[in-house]
């Protein structure tokens, strides 16, 4: 894996904890030489996790919207900054430029993005590996919901199975540098189930 597309938040969030894992993760990217991609902006979990990457002499590829780049203050030290014309041109973009994709604990937007990705990988337009990285519990409830989503049987567990969540960045990352894409060849049959 030569690239890494990395959801969070604009926001730091309530715990330290959250700001930690961003430079642990950052750590882990530079010693396997895999580059960052994310949403270009400067503050938050997002900045802090550029600005380690940076720091620790690797590389950084943002990609925000045009409409976003004052909002969430576009990174000016950037290796490369893609600015788009709609959220839909960043989301397809990141995605060209990664080799697989984490969420880490963020908002409403950090959700859409992860569930997109995972659901084109559910639907077969890619198979590159999705992850949660799980710091202080913070995805707890929400895998707990994806499990209750099994066991309702609308989600399979093929699918399920596709969304890697590991609480500890490097092996996030060794899961994600193994992972076998999963081969289902419908995933609603007539019946709706």
């Amino acid at each position: 894996m030569k690239s890494i597309c990395v959801y969070c938040g604009s926001s730091p969030g309530r715990l330290p904890a959250y700001s930690n894992a961003a430079r642990d993760l950052a750590r882990s990217l530079v010693e396997r030489n895999i580059r960052l991609v994310y949403g270009g902006a400067s503050v938050g979990i997002m900045g802090l996790i550029a600005d380690s990457v940076l720091q620790l002499g690797g590389q950084v590829v943002g990609v925000i919207p045009e409409a976003l780049s004052r909002k969430e203050l576009a990174h000016p030290n950037l290796t490369e900054l893609h600015v788009t014309q709609s959220m839909h041109e960043r989301k397809t973009l990141m995605a060209e430029l990664s080799d697989g994709f984490i969420a880490m604990p963020g908002g409403i937007g950090t959700l859409e993005e992860i569930f997109e990705i995972w659901t084109w990988a559910q639907l077969g337009f890619h198979n590159k590996p999705c992850g949660m990285l799980n710091i202080e519990g913070y995805f707890d409830a929400l895998t707990a919901f994806l499990d209750h989503a099994v066991q309702e049987q609308f989600v399979r567990p093929p699918h399920r199975s596709m969304l890697i969540v590991e609480t500890a960045p490097a092996t996030l990352l060794d899961r994600l540098a193994t992972y076998k894409p999963t081969t289902v060849q419908k995933w609603v049959d007539k019946a709706g189930t």
